[in-house]
């Protein structure tokens, strides 16, 4: 069975352009003028949302009706959320090492990269055998991690995935494997 999967970055917050651990906050005002000025998009069996507040801001301001999905949620940055990395680096700097060498650690209490790649993983295989269309807003870390998946590649990788805020990012499934799928 094949499978379309939009993947859509939610759009830029405070925490994102100050370079913090995010909470649970909104979209900035710009953020919603550009996602309501981003193309259509291709019809959807399945519209999925994190339950986060700024992918849900960004599935209104594209004017799609999602469900919210858990599964779709941001990494669980643990006591490290709301703080910017300076602070982590001052406070926890051997923390802050482990974390981003060692994809197994979650020394901030929430949940570990290896952790969120599994979970994402099995999020895209249950909506590979649903097969269609779907289009899921979440978030960099999230798209981060299901890329790695895609590409197969070492839990390491998650450092050399750029996704920017309203990245549109496209995988396809047969049914046996995914691909990355790079459009005009």
């Amino acid at each position: 069975m094949n499978t379309r999967l939009t993947w859509i970055c939610h759009g830029a917050t405070a925490a994102s352009r100050k370079a913090l651990f995010p909470i649970d906050e909104p979209l900035e005002d710009k953020a919603t003028e550009e996602a309501g000025r981003m193309t259509a998009l291709p019809r959807a069996d399945r519209i999925a949302v994190s339950p986060a507040l700024r992918a849900r801001q960004t599935a209104d301001a594209l004017r799609l009706q999602a469900r919210i999905d858990p599964l779709l949620g941001d990494c669980d940055h643990g006591r490290w959320a709301g703080k910017s990395i300076a602070t982590i680096q001052a406070e926890e700097p051997e923390n802050l090492m482990a974390w981003m060498t060692s994809p197994e650690a979650a020394p901030h209490g929430g949940e570990s990269l290896v952790d969120l790649r599994t979970r994402v993983a099995s999020w895209m295989d249950n909506e590979s055998a649903l097969g269609g269309h779907v289009i899921a807003i979440s978030h960099a870390t999230v798209i981060r991690a299901a890329v790695a998946h895609v590409l197969q590649a070492p839990p390491s990788s998650f450092w050399l995935i750029d996704v920017e805020p309203l990245a549109v990012i496209r995988v396809t499934s047969n049914g046996r494997r995914w691909s990355l799928r790079f459009q005009h």
